[in-house]
C-alpha cells in the first residue's frame, strides 16, 4: 500500500520525502491506509534500490541534504500493476479480531465488557465525525471526483454499520 501511494504522488511531480509525508498527512491518507511516517522513508529507500524511483536532485537545507525523488518508467509500470492487482481485491475483509473476541465476551465481567464496548463505540462515532468533516473540507477545497465521493460514501456507511452493530451488541449484553 505504501509503495502504491508514494508512486501515485510522484506521478504528479518529483518531491522529497518530507513533502510526501506532509501530503499524506494533510489528505489524511495515513488514517485510512494505516500508513506510518517511518514506512514512507523505508519505502523510498527500497524503491530507489529497486529502480522504481530515482533521485532527481538534492537540496541542502541547513545541515541536511534532501533528495528529491521522481518516478521511473519501471516505477510507472509497477504503479499500474499495483492498481490492477488492487482492483481485484475485496474492498473489506470479513476477518475481525472484534468478532472473534465477541465469542468470549461473557468470560469477563459484564460491566467491564460494557465499558470497553462503549469506549469502542465512542471512538467509532468520533471517527465517523472526522470522516464527515474530511469530506466536507475536500468538497469545499475544489471538490472531489466521483470515485473519491463513492469511497467516502462507502466508508461512512461502513462506519455507521459498525456503530449500529456495536449498539446492538451493547443492547444484547445489557439484557443479560
Amino acid at each position: 500500500m505504501t509503495n502504491l501511494i508514494i508512486l501515485a504522488l510522484l506521478r504528479d511531480h518529483p518531491m522529497h520525502g518530507y513533502e510526501i509525508q506532509q501530503l499524506i498527512q494533510t489528505s489524511r491518507i495515513d488514517t485510512w491506509a494505516n500508513l506510518l511516517s517511518g514506512s514512507i522513508y523505508y519505502a523510498l529507500n527500497k524503491m530507489e534500490q529497486e529502480g522504481l524511483i530515482r533521485t532527481e536532485a538534492e537540496e541542502r537545507t541547513g545541515a541536511r541534504l534532501r533528495k528529491i525523488y521522481a518516478i521511473t518508467e519501471a516505477g510507472e509500470a509497477a504503479f499500474q500493476q499495483m492498481v490492477r492487482e488492487s482492483l481485484t481485491l475485496t474492498p473489506h475483509s470479513l476477518k475481525s479480531d472484534f468478532t472473534l473476541a465477541l465469542s468470549w465476551v461473557e468470560s469477563i465481567p459484564k460491566e467491564e465488557a460494557l465499558a470497553l464496548l462503549q469506549q469502542n463505540l465512542q471512538q467509532l462515532e468520533e471517527t465517523l465525525s472526522l470522516w464527515r468533516k474530511g469530506r466536507e473540507i475536500k468538497q469545499n477545497c475544489g471538490g472531489i471526483n466521483a470515485f473519491a465521493e463513492a469511497s467516502f460514501d462507502n466508508c461512512l456507511a461502513l462506519l455507521q454499520l459498525d456503530i449500529d452493530y456495536l449498539n446492538q451488541i451493547i443492547s444484547l449484553l445489557e439484557k443479560k
